[in-house]
């Protein structure tokens, strides 16, 4: 571990938590005014809409082209989540926001059971996904959160609160859903399932408070529709479906077969370490499970842009912290392909004529993620994990 990668995040001001908090918050305030400013938000304007419309109970998923662009296409619950930022002026309201879910992420990621120098590296190795998902005005940075909250709640027996956020983020985006592959490692699993049917039934009524139960029952229904509507749109879509599925598909050029022919194998990979029972009380075990998930979330979404990258390189950077190879050349050259490919690819640093010629048409931001993903899943499968009865990683690691 005595390379030059792992040194540098040993240094106290790389790790200084009043200096991540700045450069973090700073980043999201420059994003958010920067487009504020230039008057370049739509995303935000779909988002305001969404709490007006429901409380005139008008269409969720309809077209509104003389308020924004394109349409909405969270569920319900977001109508109301929008409530706090929807009647402030523009640029308030997308600072607001966008400082609300990256504090959130922030502060998921200080939550993680890992050395500090490691937290630090995670905050830094995000950064940039950061600003371009603020830039894009994307929810992604709170499903990044809600996804971590929802392991390290889970951890930490705080089964009512993971809970929360799990379904939080399920009904605005289904991404959510995926905190359940934490339910396993639960050590209070009827609380878990109490509290899920709990929020559960709570938030999907919630909306029903700026409107009624029938316009509300409606727009679920209408959500189904569109979700449906959209998987189809993404399949060769330049900015969209940049995933491991839409790799496959617009290399081969292939719309012919169904995307579960890669889904379900997917599936079967994230899937089979869990029957690897004695683990589950290693702490290593039980973070290379958060990064898979965090990475298949993406990897495996026909939905995947590039902003939603910023909640797969949370689960590449907690991989390096937590890899039983350690910090070796071929750890650390993965993770500079995933910053150089992965991050830095849509911005005007990486040359535009790849960018444009390769990387986008084909997906290739994907594949440093899908690189790092497989080599996840490998460890999961192969490394054995009960080093000690409930042994924890060397919270020094890094």
């Amino acid at each position: 571990m005595k390379n030059g990668l792992s040194s540098f995040v040993r240094r106290p001001l790389f790790s200084d938590t009043r200096l991540l908090a700045v450069v973090w918050l700073g980043v999201t305030l420059a994003g958010s005014l920067i487009k504020g400013l230039r008057g370049s938000y739509n995303n935000y304007l779909i988002f305001k809409g969404t709490f007006f419309h429901a409380i005139e109970q008008l269409p969720l998923f309809g077209l509104y082209p003389a308020e924004y662009a394109d349409c909405n296409h969270y569920g319900p619950l977001f109508s109301l989540f929008m409530a706090p930022f929807a009647s402030l002026p523009d640029v308030a309201g997308i600072s607001l926001l966008m400082i609300v879910c990256s504090l959130t992420l922030f502060l998921a990621i200080r939550s993680l059971p890992i050395g500090n120098p490691c937290k630090a590296f995670v905050v830094w190795f995000t950064v940039n996904e950061l600003f371009t998902a603020v830039a894009m005005q994307q929810l992604n940075i709170l499903v990044a959160a809600g996804i971590i909250f929802s392991f390290t709640l889970t951890d930490k027996r705080r089964d009512f609160w993971a809970a929360f956020f799990i379904v939080l983020l399920t009904l605005i985006k289904l991404y959510g859903i995926v905190g359940l592959a934490f339910f396993p490692f639960s050590k209070r699993k009827p609380v878990f399932v109490l509290s899920l049917l709990f929020w559960a039934a709570v938030m999907f009524a919630a909306p029903m408070l700026l409107s009624s139960p029938d316009y509300v029952m409606g727009q679920y229904s209408a959500w189904v529709h569109e979700i449906a509507v959209k998987n189809g749109d993404n399949l060769f879509s330049l900015h969209q479906n940049i995933s491991l599925l839409g790799m496959i598909r617009k290399i081969s050029g292939d719309a012919s077969y169904s995307d579960l022919w890669v889904i379900v194998p997917g599936l079967v990979l994230l899937g089979v370490p869990y029957l690897r029972f004695a683990h589950y009380r290693n702490m290593r075990f039980r973070l290379l499970t958060l990064a898979s998930v965090l990475l298949f979330t993406v990897l495996f979404s026909t939905g995947s842009e590039s902003s939603s990258y910023i909640i797969a390189l949370c689960g590449a950077a907690v991989w390096w912290c937590v890899t039983p190879l350690g910090h070796t050349p071929l750890t650390n050259g993965m993770m500079i392909f995933a910053f150089v490919l992965t991050s830095l690819s849509p911005t005007d640093i990486f040359p535009r004529s790849i960018r444009m010629e390769y990387v986008m048409p084909y997906a290739l931001k994907a594949l440093p993620c899908v690189l790092i993903w497989l080599e996840v899943t490998r460890e999961l499968w192969c490394r054995r994990y009960f080093d000690a009865p409930a042994a924890d990683i060397d919270k020094t690691h890094c």
